[in-house]
């Protein structure tokens, strides 16, 4: 029965969907629908059963390479049992982990919360009331198990800084570390996924408004375009958030002894520098 050949684990809002979808327009690797199945990680999902896991694989050819992308797996201490889940079910799967300067992780992790409606609050109070904020971003703490669990050998570390400035040459990376037996070519088609640029902010009901056609339509005929502007206006982040100066010290200092960690991890790889422009190199 087909399982994943790989998994990409996170970090939430480093670029999995990017990299998911590069992947995926790779003749002979095959990613899930949904992207994220979250199976191991959230407890609703998981009840649906390993067969029902397995069967998310089934359309893959045979001989392809198998993976799928979800954050939640890095999303410790939220779900604990992602990882003595997988270790149950997957003997050796490659894991693949991306990174990014984590305060500007941060900071998109707050922008996306606040769009999807779970965090209503300035940014000064959300960071004092989610650590996740924080937590998410301790990139050798979340990824440190992994290592534990299916050894070095089969943990990919990345960094979005390098994957924007070097796409093809990472997306090689990535294909080596799998075994991936042809030339990988990086679609622009597939650059930028699940980025969220108007920063509209959601709301209960929110598809059933906006993601329903014939509301739509009914929308733009009996609604006049000024005051749809205004209103869609209202719901709109209208500049990036930035984060108070004793606030912005305190995360450095949190991810820098992070990062301190993360190298010991991989003492090879200097690379990992480009997401800590705080820390300095030398």
């Amino acid at each position: 029965m087909a399982l994943p050949d790989f998994i990409i684990v996170g970090a939430m809002k480093c670029g999995t969907s990017t990299l998911a979808a590069q992947l995926d327009a790779q003749p002979g690797i095959f990613m899930t629908t949904p992207k994220e199945p979250n199976f191991f990680s959230d407890d609703d999902v998981f009840a649906r059963g390993a067969e029902w896991y397995r069967d998310l694989f089934s359309p893959a050819a045979p001989g392809d390479i198998r993976g799928e992308a979800s954050t939640h797996y890095t999303k410790s201490p939220l779900h604990p049992d992602a990882l003595p889940r997988m270790q149950q079910m997957l003997e050796a799967p490659k894991i693949i982990y991306l990174i990014r300067d984590p305060v500007a992780r941060a900071v998109s992790h707050y922008i996306h919360e606040w769009t999807m409606g779970v965090m209503s609050s300035d940014i000064e109070e959300a960071f004092a009331a989610h650590p996740e904020l924080v937590s998410y971003g301790c990139y050798a703490e979340q990824i440190a198990p992994y290592i534990h669990a299916f050894g070095a050998e089969n943990v990919l570390v990345l960094n979005l800084e390098t994957m924007k400035a070097q796409p093809q040459q990472v997306l090689e990376q990535v294909c080596g570390f799998l075994g991936y037996d042809q030339r990988p070519v990086w679609s622009d088609a597939h650059a930028r996924v699940n980025v969220s640029a108007d920063r509209i902010r959601k709301f209960p009901l929110h598809w059933l408004v906006f993601g329903n056609p014939v509301a739509a339509a009914l929308r733009r005929t009996l609604v006049p375009q000024s005051i749809r502007d205004r209103l869609k206006k209202k719901r709109q982040m209208q500049d990036r958030p930035e984060l108070p100066g004793a606030i912005r010290a305190e995360l450095q200092t949190v991810f820098a002894r992070d990062f301190e960690h993360l190298r010991a991890l991989f003492p090879d790889r200097d690379d990992l520098h480009a997401s800590y422009p705080f820390v300095a190199h030398g």
